[in-house]
């Protein structure tokens, strides 16, 4: 975890690669790279209202569940390849974590990454309406 436990420890390398880009193109194609090691992607076929992230500028799925030792897995995709790196990146970040955890979890690493003043504002506020949906559903699977 950093140092204040906002995110879990083994973000911190990830965190640190985006903190010591150049600038904003060079984050952009480290997203873009992320956003092909999708660790838990949600294919299209599945992409439905249900799993939608409104508020977002492109389209943006997420699907949250629990694996069979209950721990907290996101699964997510979307049209833009900014957005698919977010979510890879989160999924990075929360998957395999106990459900109670991720609820706790804060969106400050992406402001340390130095993206979200690389985002436009309309990008900058679907990510933080993805990370609210995954720490809503963390919540409703951490009650049973």
């Amino acid at each position: 975890m950093d140092e204040s436990g906002e995110w879990p420890e083994h973000l911190d390398p990830i965190v640190e690669e985006f903190s010591s880009c150049f600038d904003s193109m060079e984050r952009y194609e480290l997203l873009f790279q992320y956003a092909k090691k999708n660790p838990t992607p949600l294919p299209m076929e599945e992409w439905d209202d249900d799993n939608q992230v409104h508020g977002c500028q492109s389209r943006a799925h997420v699907s949250c569940s629990l694996d069979e030792r209950g721990d907290f897995i996101l699964r997510g995709g979307a049209d833009a390849q900014i957005v698919q790196g977010l979510i890879a990146i989160t999924a990075i970040a929360v998957n395999g974590m106990m459900p109670k955890r991720v609820t706790q979890l804060s969106p400050r690493f992406v402001d340390e990454m130095g993206l979200r003043s690389s985002l436009t504002p309309s990008r900058a506020n679907g990510f933080l309406n993805m990370f609210k949906r995954v720490k809503e559903e963390a919540l409703l699977l951490s009650e049973g």
